[in-house]
């Protein structure tokens, strides 16, 4: 991404340069968070209402720059722009909802009446949050803490992707255009180096992280000892379970969109499904015809729906898995000649359906975060079961069918931490956003996200 002063970003869809920028110096860095410490003593104490007031019209702006927000995440990441703006709508939902949480959860907790006390437990701001966010969703990652936090009355410091910087920078705008008072919310343009001396040594609170299992590992390392809070959202293998009952056609049309939006890159994307041996082949024909139905292209042009991945060594070890699981005796249902600007060398990777896969291959094992997808065939919810645990990742699960009762019951034993039924590759910001196993821990939306952005005061007063 760039050298030990600068930060370059290569555009995916053409390879050019498309932004740079400096990286900050020790001193700017240690800068940022003495004024992110110093505003937090003005701003914790601000109304609630004034914060809302601010985050209703950061939620405008990006309302009202859906366009050009969309053009920024196409040239940076290479989604289709016929999707991007959909992440600035996604964040105008989301951040409504967490408004509206907000308004009951960040309320003083009663407690039963004692005669002659006065008891209760306040939820208070943590204080200097540090905002670690990635590329592949660059504002919906974000918006997950940046909103939240800085509602319940934090500071917050963004260090976006080098990948995506432009997050950062467009939060500032829109903030800057809300009138949040300054150094609220601030950003650094960070290199590895800095990232771990800000992680050790600087005054922060908490710590929300989104990226790989390695980078949460990192992450993990260099706080060890301060005992902050920290929540990691790391990686995926999201399975999907299709039972005989599902039908099979709007399936299929689903879950092609569940493994291949945003090219695969997702972390609750789909990238192994099972389906019931009855309707095994007329699952899969529907499937690989919606499949074929994508334009792999220049993600500029707005009737493209499958663009190039981020880099190309992300494109190259997504073929290496394929190449991987066919000399282990998978077969390839995708003709990749269909998708004329795929090509080696290239982020531009045309999709691939595997069948006659297993769980001996990478493919079905280790997370792919691009346009590839194995099926197999099961003969039972249990055998479903147990392949669909049979993983390092636990984020999401969906089950497709027409018994409620029955994905219910399955869900329960799932080690997940979404159960989805005839949906899948969603956020609810109603719902808690969370992982087990190497996806993570912690947990971010919901009234449970707050629980992470604040602590719990007891005022306990004797009359």
């Amino acid at each position: 991404m760039g050298n030990a002063k600068n930060l370059k970003v290569i555009s995916p869809v053409d390879g050019s340069i498309y932004v740079e920028r400096e990286f900050a110096t020790s001193k700017q860095v240690d800068e940022t968070f003495v004024r992110a410490v110093e505003a937090f003593q003005d701003w914790r104490l601000m109304g609630f209402e004034d914060r809302v007031e601010i985050c209703e019209s950061l939620v405008d702006y990006f309302d009202a720059n859906q366009d050009s927000i969309a053009k920024e995440i196409t040239w940076q990441m290479g989604r289709p722009i016929k999707f991007s703006a959909g992440e600035a709508r996604g964040v105008v939902e989301r951040s409504r909802a967490m408004i509206a949480i907000a308004r009951g959860k960040l309320k003083d907790i009663p407690v039963p009446a004692q005669q002659g006390f006065k008891r209760y437990i306040q939820r208070v701001p943590v204080g200097v949050v540090f905002s670690m966010t990635p590329w592949n969703y660059p504002f919906l990652t974000a918006v997950n803490t940046v909103v939240p936090a800085v509602l319940a009355g934090n500071t917050v410091v963004m260090k976006a992707s080098a990948q995506t910087p432009l997050t950062a920078e467009i939060f500032a705008d829109a903030f800057r255009e809300a009138d949040l008072p300054a150094n609220v919310f601030q950003y650094l343009h960070l290199n590895h180096a800095a990232t771990e001396r800000v992680l050790k040594e600087a005054p922060i609170n908490y710590v929300g992280f989104t990226g790989s299992v390695e980078g949460g590992a990192s992450v993990e390392r260099a706080l060890a000892g301060r005992f902050l809070g920290l929540g990691l959202e790391l990686g995926g293998k999201d399975p999907a379970y299709v039972r005989a009952d599902a039908p099979v056609e709007q399936t299929a049309v689903n879950l092609v969109d569940g493994a291949f939006f945003n090219s695969g890159q997702s972390c609750c994307g789909i990238e192994r499904i099972y389906v019931q041996r009855k309707i095994f082949n007329q699952f899969v024909e529907a499937f690989v015809a919606e499949v074929n139905n994508y334009k792999l292209d220049d993600p500029t042009l707005p009737d493209t729906t499958l663009g190039p991945m981020v880099r190309v060594s992300a494109a190259e070890f997504v073929r290496e898995q394929v190449k991987e699981a066919v000399s282990k005796g998978a077969k390839a249902l995708i003709d990749e000649n269909r998708f004329e600007h795929s090509k080696k060398g290239t982020p531009y990777l045309a999709p691939q359906v595997l069948v006659n896969v297993n769980h001996s291959m990478s493919v079905m094992m280790e997370e792919s975060f691009g346009p590839v997808v194995g099926i197999m065939p099961v003969d039972s919810d249990e055998e479903a079961v147990r392949l669909m645990n049979d993983s390092h990742y636990g984020l999401t699960a969906s089950i497709w069918t027409q018994d409620l009762e029955a994905a219910e019951q399955l869900g329960h034993d799932i080690q997940t931490g979404t159960v989805f039924m005839n949906r899948c590759d969603y956020l609810d910001p109603y719902l808690s956003w969370t992982g087990v196993k190497n996806t993570g821990r912690g947990c971010s939306l919901s009234e449970i996200g707050y629980e992470h952005l604040t602590r719990p005061k007891s005022f306990h007063l004797k009359l």
